[in-house]
């Protein structure tokens, strides 16, 4: 329910390093392929490496952003569900 000095518990999973590092470490490797793939791949094939390099890592950053998001839900709605208890 609550703590010692009654504010609600925070969820140990939005503070993980790992997911931080992780998050961060993938964008770094999708920059480092979107460069190389810019100077390999030829100006036909160019624009469809990179959009698909791109969304990529648009799809990471969604989902370091919605992450923390989506578990404050679930906790609200488990302080919802205790509350409403007799």
């Amino acid at each position: 329910m609550t703590g010692n000095s009654g504010a609600p518990s925070q969820l140990a999973e939005g503070r993980w390093l790992w997911r931080r590092l992780f998050v961060f470490l993938t964008a770094a490797g999708l920059h480092a392929l979107l460069a190389r793939a810019v100077d390999r791949v030829g100006p036909e094939a160019a624009v469809r490496v990179c959009e698909g390099l791109m969304t990529l890592l648009g799809l990471t950053v969604v989902l370091y952003l919605v992450a923390p998001t989506a578990q404050q839900l679930i906790a609200f709605v488990a302080q919802l569900k205790i509350g409403g208890r007799p």
